[in-house]
């Protein structure tokens, strides 16, 4: 457990909005209780919000808690300085809740955690607005989809058609430029064509131990 020095500090969320206040104190209240259970409290940033990754990972670390929110409202719960911190040199670990990051507490050896985030990476299919880091062409002939798919793939920009019953990809089709900004027609088209060109890749930013700060980029 933690040592109680500054437990009982009182946190202001004045600067909030009414709206969604409760939701707020909740959150402050769990990274506080959290703080009480785990020896250890990191930050991990991660480029793009992928669900189904962040689930996957959720039960890869089943036996420590991450907490994703509000950074503004995660920053009160760890502290801005030092007078606002529940623990000491804890503030320092707010400059990192940033952009899209979490908090992960666990009271495994810090190695295996560093281990742990080296090596994780999930595939995933990439969203509109993201680069793409491949070129991807449909070659022409048949592709593998229902007569009635016909009329949704024209929608999207491809050259198909119906040819004895078989859908048909009239010439080579270029679905993304790699270096390019992917639209919301060509997301979609990678989906249907089970392309993962995504990657969630979270990065460990900084550990906190027993009033111990360390950087971890």
């Amino acid at each position: 457990k933690m040592p109680k020095s500054k437990r009982n500090k009182q946190v202001s969320l004045t600067k909030t909005k009414n709206k969604g206040r409760a939701g707020k104190e909740a959150l402050v209240k769990t990274i506080n209780d959290t703080l009480e259970k785990y020896s250890h409290v990191y930050v991990f940033s991660f480029d793009n919000m992928r669900t189904a990754a962040l689930k996957d990972m959720r039960m890869k670390l089943k036996e420590d808690r991450m907490v994703i929110g509000k950074q503004t409202v995660m920053q009160i719960a760890v502290g801005r300085s030092p007078e606002e911190e529940p623990e000491e040199n804890l503030h320092k670990v707010a400059q990192h809740l940033t952009g899209s990051s979490g908090l992960l507490f666990s009271s495994k050896p810090k190695q295996e955690v560093v281990d742990f985030f080296a090596s994780y990476t999930e595939s995933d299919f990439i969203t509109s607005g993201e680069t793409a880091e491949q070129d991807v062409v449909i070659p022409a002939g048949p592709i593998p989809f229902q007569h009635t798919m016909v009329d949704q793939l024209r929608k999207l920009g491809m050259p198909v058609m119906l040819k004895n019953a078989v859908v048909v990809c009239e010439q080579d089709y270029t679905v993304c430029k790699k270096g390019a900004t992917v639209t919301p027609e060509q997301a979609k088209i990678l989906k249907l064509f089970d392309k993962k060109l995504g990657a969630f890749k979270p990065t460990l930013k900084c550990v906190w131990t027993d009033g111990n700060y360390e950087e971890l980029v």
